[in-house]
Parts: structure tokens; C-alpha cells; sequence
């Protein structure tokens, strides 16, 4: 009995042993066999929008999808949130730049201010001489040179310093028939003996000679009829002179022009009559003070400027033909936007800076300009007080913005064509 219940007991165990050895099986066979939990769904990244295609090479030409530019290049994406014109609703417009690679390329922004501009522009300028102060001097009648002063062209001459002896035979016979008839009283033959003398050309001063000194004067002295510098002078003795040929020019010193190159872009704001103080080289710490006579009419091709003519008072004589001359050209004070003169970017066709904007981003926009003075450029239309443009480091952004095919922002009223994009 005992041992029936033994077994019994042990076969029960052995139930027990390959139970737990079955449900262990199976549990293993059911953990290897079944699908393995899915990870948790990543976020969706966000789709980017295409606008278009392009070549890098040519930012203006664009296409509906992708294949090859007009110059067998390969184009690629350009994405609604690059900026440009696409993504100025979005506020994403213009070129972005980190920080600290704004800081490398030396990128350094200005301001655009309202200030009292003048428009006291400085240029440069020669000395000339006045050629409305010039002089002829012509034999009075068909005669000799007897005797010259040692004259030459170039020698600064006063007024009445004689420049060379004529003798002229023909004034004999007519200057002894007038002290002829002087003689007999009559005063009516008289006259006419004298007006004859003065038709052949008789000065006064030698007529009143002859009566002085009752003999006839056959030689007389061409002198000059005003202070200045001989510029040509055909006297030598014993040449013979025709009527009315020229003996010497002389131009005068009392004033003098200063000719000054101005750019034609300055033109507008200049008038005859205006005051302007030039400093010459020559005599530095001092000005002098003149007017404008003119402005010439006639453009210099290769520079683009014109000549302003000026009037300078010269006593003494010092200023010189020739003289070097810095000319400042006062002008009134007027309020005006301005920008630093080296932020824009002059492309021959417009004007463009490159407009600072949130989130470290710089917009092209094109700009009027006006008049310069002192580093700075008057702003007539595209930008507003207080806006910040880019001063240094804006040729590097240019070239960016036109690699990225980010067309500049035209002027209010003016259509972007595409010969205007091409910068």
C-alpha cells in the first residue's frame, strides 16, 4: 500500500515537471515567433514648397521643373522659404546670414538719418587767364621800328610802358601844313588841319607836342594800354610796319579765371553769380573768394564733368596761370535722408543697397540717389528714416543675393524688367 502510493506521488511530480517544461516551450516559441512592437512614429518633417528651378549661373531665367538651364546646366530647387520676392509675404525675404559669418565678412550697418545736408562740395581747378582782359596793340600807320625796350614775350608789363619807337614819314608833310596854317590865325583851317591829323592817325599826345614844340613829330611810342603779361610781341628794329598790323597782345593780371572740373551730377545746383572760396598750393592757410561766371556748355567726355568758370580778384599779381586750386562750393543747408556714400552700389543702370531685416537677413532694394557731400549721399526715394542699410561687406551680399536669384526690390512705380535685374 505504501508503495503504491510512492508511485503515485512520484508520477504526479513527473506530470508537474513536464507541464512547466511545456508552458516554458511555448512561452519562448511564442516570444521568438511573434511581430515585434512597432517604435513610436517619428514627427513628420515638413514638406518644402518649389517655386520654380534655376541655374545658379543665370538667376533669371527660371522653369517649371527640373532638366537642363539654357547653358546645358543642371538646375535646382528654389524653395519658398529662401527668401527673395517669394518670401518677402513671409517675412523670410533677402539673404540670410549667421551672425558670426556677418561678423568675418566685416558686414557693418548704418542708419538711415534725417540732417541738414549741404551741399558744400569741394573739386579742383587751374588758374587761367582772363581772356575778356586782353589787349591789341597796332601800328597806327605804315612806318619803321626804330628803337625797341628790351620786351619779350612773357615780361609783366604796367599801363603806358612803351613797348617800341615808330617813325612814320607820311605824318611829316601833313604835321608841317598844320603848324603852317596855325600859323596864319585862321581858326577854321586851323580845325580842319587838325582833324586831318587825327584821321592819319596822329595820336593826341603827339599833336600836343607839335604845338608845344612847333616842329613836326615823325616818331611816336606804341606803349601799352594796360598792366598785364606780353603774350606776343613782333617789334624789332628797323622792321617795317603796314597800317593797323599788330605790333604786341598783352592780357591783363587785375583778375584772373579759375576753371574748376565739376561732375555733371552737380550741375543742377550751380548758378552764375554764385560765391565760392578756392585754396591754392601755393599760398597755404589763406582763401580767396571769387564768382562764378559761367558754366561752360561743353561736357568732358572722359570724365563726365563740366567747367565752371570763376572769377578771382588778383591784386598784385600773385595768382599765376597754371596755379593748382581746391574750389569749395558753398551751397545752403536743407533737410534730407541720407546714407553713407559707400553703402550704395552703383551698377550704371540703378542704384542698390542692401537693406538690413529681421532675423539676420539683408534685402537688395534699389535707391534714387541725389547730391554728395561729406561721405554721405542724399537718398530721394526707396528707403525710409531710421531703416538700417549695410555700410561694409555689401558687394559680398550683393553677389549672394544674385547667385540665390533674389531680385532687388525696384522703386515704388517702376516695373523690374529683366535687363534691369541684370546687375
Amino acid at each position: 500500500m505504501t508503495e503504491v502510493r510512492t508511485r503515485l506521488a512520484s508520477r504526479g511530480a513527473i506530470a508537474l515537471v513536464a507541464a512547466l517544461l511545456a508552458g516554458g516551450a511555448g512561452y519562448g516559441i511564442a516570444r521568438w515567433t511573434a511581430p515585434a512592437a512597432s517604435p513610436p512614429p517619428a514627427s513628420a518633417k515638413p514638406v518644402r514648397r518649389i517655386i520654380y528651378w534655376y541655374d545658379p549661373m543665370i538667376p533669371a531665367e527660371h522653369h517649371e521643373k527640373p532638366g537642363l538651364s539654357s547653358m546645358g546646366m543642371q538646375t535646382i530647387p528654389r524653395y519658398a522659404d529662401d527668401g527673395g520676392a517669394a518670401g518677402a509675404a513671409a517675412g523670410t525675404a533677402g539673404v540670410s546670414v549667421d551672425p558670426a559669418a556677418a561678423q568675418s565678412l566685416g558686414v557693418r550697418l548704418a542708419t538711415i538719418e534725417r540732417s541738414a545736408f549741404a551741399s558744400d562740395a569741394t573739386v579742383t581747378g587751374t588758374i587761367e587767364f582772363d581772356q575778356r582782359d586782353v589787349a591789341i596793340v597796332q601800328a597806327r600807320a605804315a612806318g619803321f621800328v626804330q628803337r625797341t625796350y628790351a620786351r619779350a614775350p612773357g615780361d609783366v608789363v604796367r599801363a603806358g610802358a612803351p613797348l617800341a619807337d615808330v617813325l612814320v614819314p607820311e605824318w611829316g608833310g601833313a604835321e608841317t601844313e598844320y603848324l603852317a596854317v596855325k600859323h596864319t590865325g585862321d581858326a577854321a583851317l586851323t580845325a580842319a588841319a587838325r582833324a586831318r591829323l587825327r584821321l592819319l592817325g596822329i595820336p593826341d599826345a603827339t599833336v600836343a607836342e607839335v604845338d608845344r614844340g612847333r616842329r613836326p613829330r615823325i616818331v611816336y611810342a606804341l606803349t601799352a594800354p594796360i598792366g598785364g603779361v606780353i603774350q606776343t610781341l613782333d617789334a624789332r628794329p628797323g622792321v617795317t610796319l603796314a597800317a593797323g598790323a599788330t605790333v604786341a597782345q598783352i592780357t591783363g593780371l587785375s583778375t584772373v579765371w579759375l576753371n574748376a572740373a565739376v561732375p555733371e551730377a552737380m550741375a543742377g545746383a550751380l548758378r552764375p553769380g554764385q560765391t565760392v572760396r578756392a585754396e591754392l598750393a601755393a599760398f597755404p592757410g589763406e582763401s580767396v573768394r571769387g564768382r562764378v561766371l559761367a558754366i561752360l556748355p561743353t561736357t568732358q567726355a572722359d570724365s563726365r564733368t563740366l567747367t565752371l568758370r570763376i572769377a578771382l580778384p588778383n591784386p598784385g599779381g600773385r595768382l599765376r596761370p597754371g596755379m593748382f586750386a581746391t574750389v569749395h562750393l558753398g551751397g545752403g543747408a536743407a533737410s534730407a535722408l541720407t546714407v553713407p556714400s559707400e553703402a550704395l552700389i552703383r551698377t550704371g543702370t540703378r542704384t542698390i543697397v542692401m537693406l538690413a531685416q529681421p532675423n539676420g537677413r539683408y534685402q537688395p532694394v534699389e535707391v534714387r540717389a541725389g547730391r554728395e557731400a561729406g561721405g554721405r549721399t542724399e537718398v530721394l526715394a526707396g528707403l525710409s528714416e531710421g531703416q538700417k542699410v549695410v555700410a561694409s561687406g555689401q558687394f559680398l551680399l550683393d553677389s549672394e543675393a544674385s547667385l540665390s536669384g533674389i531680385d532687388a526690390t525696384p522703386l515704388a512705380g517702376r516695373a523690374m524688367t529683366p535687363e534691369a535685374m541684370r546687375r
